[in-house]
């Protein structure tokens, strides 16, 4: 069983760790989503390889028409339909077609950038980790936050965070909470 204060990494490192097109695209992406470290992009990965790994495991026993793995993907489904990565339709073939960046499009961090609350992903980052952002009436200071589909609404500035003031410089200036940068700019198109 171990020891319980023994904590224990949850992601897997790269085996060849000097490959240049694997360290090519993981500093794409480590930019693109504002990621701290690498880190964060392996525990990304190695969550989706666990999916993946099960959804192949189970894919076998579905050919046989077992009952017991049909409701395993059923579970599978439903539990990464709530978090929005996959639709509750879904089959084991999607999960097995997921990628990398759909599970980082769920991250908090992305998500407050792409609602607008913040101009970058290290803004974003930023914010979170001060306390400036709450989901629903909850404070999180987790920029790797998986939020649930039904919580991406409830994205918005803490109630009590200074940048929760319409006037305060951080905020963008003229923009709408909850509104994306580019509907922003069709918005000011159309006016």
């Amino acid at each position: 069983m171990g020891d319980p204060r023994k904590i224990r990494k949850k992601y897997e490192t790269p085996r060849h760790p000097f490959e240049g097109e694997r360290i090519k695209a993981e500093n794409q992406i480590v930019g693109a989503y504002g990621l701290k470290n690498k880190r964060e992009l392996w525990k990304a990965e190695s969550e989706l390889r666990k999916y993946r790994t099960n959804a192949r495991d189970i894919q076998a026993s579905l050919r046989l028409g077992d009952a017991r793995a049909i409701e395993q993907i059923k579970s599978m489904v439903g539990r990464l339909s709530r978090y929005g990565i996959i639709s509750e339709s879904a089959t084991a073939d999607d999960i097995l077609a997921l990628n990398i960046q759909s599970f980082l499009e769920r991250r908090l961090q992305t998500l407050v950038m792409r609602k607008g609350l913040a101009r970058t992903p290290g803004m974003a980052r930023q914010f979170i980790v001060h306390g400036h952002i709450a989901v629903g009436d909850r404070k999180v200071t987790i920029p790797g936050y998986k939020v649930l589909k039904n919580e991406e609404e409830s994205v918005s500035y803490a109630p009590n965070s200074p940048i929760a003031n319409e006037l305060h410089p951080m905020r963008v200036v003229g923009q709408q909470q909850g509104t994306a940068p580019e509907q922003q700019q069709k918005n000011k198109e159309e006016a």
